[in-house]
Formats: structure tokens, sequence, C-alpha cells
């Protein structure tokens, strides 16, 4: 995993809850994780993560994601074994 794509994830799963994250970075973050990411219906995105699947809504107004999306997204990449302990963890075993 790159730098780049490390310290997204640690940013999402930071608290407070950073609301500056662009919808384009989640969504590169997800396909380099290895989910697959479909339109579904309007702004929403259908994701299939580890054989997790849930909804994600492209914001419309701006390309940032709301705190709300931020929290859903954690809980679901939680749900699908994603954490930057998980990645630490596999990384230190792969050393």
């Amino acid at each position: 995993m790159s730098h780049k794509h490390l310290n997204l994830l640690r940013t999402i799963f930071q608290d407070p809850i950073n609301g500056n994250i662009h919808w384009r970075e989640i969504e590169a973050l997800l396909i380099h994780l290895g989910a697959s990411v479909e339109p579904a219906h309007g702004a929403r995105f259908r994701v299939l993560l580890n054989r997790v699947e849930f909804f994600l809504h492209q914001p419309h107004h701006s390309s940032t994601c709301t705190k709300q999306d931020i929290k859903m997204l954690r809980e679901n990449l939680s749900r699908a074994g994603v954490s930057p302990s998980a990645y630490e963890a596999q990384s230190a075993q792969q050393q």
C-alpha cells in the first residue's frame, strides 16, 4: 500500500472525524484495496469488499464527503476487516 493510501486510511479512522476527504480519494483507496465500486442508483455506489457489500453516497455539491459519510465508511471498512491496525499487523507478518 502506498503512503498516500495508508495516510488516507489513517485519516478515515482518526478522531475527530475529518470533513475534508475527497470522494475520488476514497474511490481510489477502495479500488486499491480490491473492492468492486459500481454505480447503483443516482449518486449511490455499490461497494463489494472482502465479501461485505455496502453503499456509499457520492457528494452532490462538492467533492468532499460529509463527516456522516466518513463515519459510515469507517464502519463498513471495519466490517470488511480493513483498518490501519489490521493493515500494519498484516505488513509486519509479511516482513
